[in-house]
């Protein structure tokens, strides 16, 4: 062993207390030492913090450590202070520090006592600053995140560009370290010129997660009993579920707590104590499943995540990539479910619209690639690992069969005459189209831009119209893969021919397509199942009991039908077949407290009609809800108690009126009562509420529109409504 070596284990065994390096960690960290410019790729997981953290301890001087989350930041200096007796050995220097905390971090450096020095971006630009560094010894700058100064990676950052120059001021012969943990040809290529060390080695490690299970399933009206029953199925298994959406985060974490799951939120708007204590929980094993926007899971260094579920299919391939390599970071299972629907890819481009034009083209083009991941059949871990410009096989390569179509594979057809058909057209339409249109002009559908071209009028315009323009949109991407084809990346995914593809056509061979997913609406609704709207269908002999026992009750008690269950009510038992007052609860407009106080002889009923009659009940799991908006609903109730103005209630949280009403009548028809009488004796008087509770106490439905027709337009939709709450409330509750 040389001695450059044997420094370098005693270093990582006396600070890190490891006794070897991992992957392509030795290399690049002797690379750095003989102040090298260096580039580091490597996935997430793979020791990246390493490679700049053991050579800034070893060196003279201090190392500018440029990332752009202050939380990732402040991980990373707890971890180096806690190998150190020294708390100035690392300092973070952002606009969270004070006067006096920013003197004593230059003490500290002028003091030779700090090794790591982890800046925003937005730091350097402060002339103070760029003076003082300049007058301390430097050992080298690295560039944590590298890729947010491409705008082609997936989390570009503006002030990301100015780091070549902010560099150039500090020192011009500073050695620079570049790291990301995902990046494409196109953005490494980026990233190199940007910061000028095009003479940069550079060291890429594979991104082949082995251990992952990569499954892509059709999300449906269902999907939050699909998402409880993947986690109850891995019940005790750390997790984490993504969503785009702040509220929809806020959404599925009560659902989930409501289904018996030890669930959390995470989202940039909760506040950092939330923020921290929920990360704490998640770390500590108080709670197994987070559910988060993607502010979690930067710098969360747990290594047993044993699977990652994307509610929303995320913009971009390096996005998803990320995400679920948060899974299985000790080597064990880690399963990767996302849920994709055609529609979230729409809604997505319609948040871009605003944006400029070249930033909508470089977002089109990367949720493309995420639709084509998607909705492909070839193996998914091919297609990412070709997707970061790298060969996977998947007969010798490491864990591929992992994956949800290589298990299941889909039918295969030759495709040799129409790759050609393709190849030709690429060709003769001079390589000026993107996938969506050439495969317009292969089945001769005229727009603008094919008009403009005059593509319309060539004798091969339409030639593939024998087939689906979802079949050759399977075909480009397969062969795209396959190496005939390649995207332009300049021009936002213009498709070339390729030196490969050119021979095809004058010689062509055997080329096996698989068919590709469909994921369109129509077969959703295949799998919904027992929903208010259609789906399956209910019981019509139980539905007629129900009723009859409806009635029975009803004048015993003295009141309507209607004010024990409503209609769509008795159909949702007759779906359902509850046969406990928790089953029931779960019923649709049955809340827990009209279950226990009408529920018992229901419940009675249907478990010896289920009896009699051999029925199999659905095994389906019910899925409670929280009320989608159990928070409005919890902000009605405290408003009325206090007498507060309906009008005001409602406009205060943005509703109008007869929505507002709506969120009332759902409170009562599940057994929740309301007292409105202080904002109905302002609307109504003594003689009219008389008048309208009689018509309700013998009326056969408590239809508005049958009551409207009653009175001959005496009240209107809104007065009848109001009332009705009351009426349920009184009578009902």
């Amino acid at each position: 062993m040389s001695t450059v070596q044997t420094d370098l284990h005693a270093a990582l065994k006396k600070y890190f207390g490891f006794s070897k390096f991992k992957g392509l960690q030795e290399a690049v960290i002797k690379s750095i030492l003989s102040k090298h410019n260096t580039f580091v790729i490597m996935p997430t997981g793979g020791g990246k913090s390493l490679c700049y953290q053991l050579p800034a301890l070893m060196q003279e001087g201090t190392a500018i450590i440029v990332s752009p989350l202050i939380a990732l930041m402040k991980n990373q200096v707890d971890a180096i202070r806690g190998i150190s007796n020294d708390e100035g050995i690392a300092h973070v220097l952002n606009s969270s520090l004070n006067k006096t905390e920013v003197k004593k971090v230059k003490q500290d450096i002028v003091d030779g006592v700090t090794k790591l020095l982890y800046v925003a971006p937005e730091s350097l630009t402060k002339e103070e600053h760029v003076d003082f560094l300049r007058s301390v010894k430097i050992s080298f700058m690295a560039i944590d995140e590298a890729h947010c100064i491409s705008e082609w990676g997936h989390d570009f950052r503006p002030e990301y560009r100015n780091l070549r120059h902010i560099i150039k001021r500090i020192g011009d012969d500073i050695p620079i370290i570049g790291l990301t943990a995902t990046a494409t040809p196109k953005v490494q290529e980026d990233i190199l010129k940007n910061l000028g060390m095009n003479d940069a080695t550079t060291f890429k490690a594979s991104f082949n997660r082995p251990n992952l299970y990569y499954e892509v399933r059709p999300k449906t009206k269902q999907v939050d009993a699909d998402i409880i029953r993947f986690i109850k199925q891995n019940d005790g298994k750390s997790g984490i579920v993504y969503c785009l959406s702040r509220k929809r985060v806020e959404e599925l974490a009560q659902t989930l707590q409501v289904n018996g799951i030890n669930a959390v939120p995470y989202h940039a708007g909760l506040d950092a104590k939330t923020r921290a204590k929920h990360q704490d929980m998640f770390l500590m094993e108080d709670v197994d499943v987070v559910v988060a926007t993607i502010a979690f899971g930067m710098g969360i260094d747990k290594p047993d995540v044993r699977f990652v579920i994307h509610h929303d299919i995320p913009k971009s391939i390096e996005s998803y990539y990320q995400e679920t390599g948060r899974a299985g970071r000790d080597g064990g299972e880690g399963h990767c479910l996302a849920f994709y629907a055609y529609k979230d890819i729409e809604k997505l481009e319609k948040f871009m619209s605003g944006k400029p034009v070249a930033e909508q083209e470089i977002g089109h083009a990367l949720l493309q690639e995420v639709v084509a991941y998607a909705e492909t059949s070839m193996s998914r871990r091919k297609f990412i690992l070709h997707y970061f410009g790298e060969e996977f096989d998947n007969e010798t390569g490491e864990g591929g069969d992992l994956d949800d179509n290589v298990r299941h594979p889909k039918k295969q057809y030759e495709a040799k005459e129409d790759l050609v058909l393709l190849l030709e057209i690429v060709s003769k339409t001079n390589e000026k189209y993107k996938s969506k249109d050439l495969v317009n002009v292969i089945i001769g559908k005229e727009n603008a831009l094919i008009k403009s071209h005059k593509t319309n009028e060539q004798p091969f315009f339409g030639k593939g119209k024998y087939k689906e323009n979802t079949y050759w949109m399977a075909l480009v991407r397969q062969v795209l893969v396959a190496g005939y084809l390649k995207k332009d990346i300049e021009t936002y995914g213009v498709i070339k021919l390729t030196k490969a593809g050119a021979d095809f056509i004058n010689n062509p061979q055997s080329f096996m397509m698989t068919e590709d997913h469909v994921f369109d609406e129509s077969n959703d609704d295949s799998i919904i199942t027992a929903s208010k709207s259609g789906g399956a269908s209910a019981d019509e002999k139980l539905m007629a009991m129900l009723k009859d026992l409806r009635k029975k009750n009803a004048k015993k008690l003295g009141v309507p039908p209607f004010v024990i269950f409503q209609d769509p009510s008795l159909e949702d038992m007759a779906l359902k077949y509850p046969i406990t007052l928790e089953e029931l609860s779960n019923v649709h407009g049955v809340g827990d407290g009209k279950a226990k106080k009408y529920g018992k002889d229901f419940v009675n009923f249907i478990a010896k009609y289920v009896e009699d009659n051999d029925i199999v009940r659905p095994d389906d799991m019910v899925v409670k809800s929280t009320g989608s908006n159990s928070a409005i609903k919890l902000y009605i109730i405290q408003n009325v108690d206090r007498k507060l103005p309906l009008d005001d209630i409602a406009s205060a949280k943005g509703m109008e009126m007869k929505d507002f009403i709506k969120e009332m009548e759902a409170i009562v028809f599940s057994g929740t009562k309301l007292n409105i009488d202080y904002w109905i004796n302002e609307i109504l008087d003594e003689d009219q509420q008389e008048e309208i509770h009689d018509y309700f106490m013998e009326a056969e439905t408590d239809k508005i529109d049958v009551a409207i027709e009653e009175f001959d337009g005496d009240y209107d939709d809104e007065e009848l409504r109001l009332y009705r709450i009351k009426f349920i409330s009184e009578v009902a509750n």
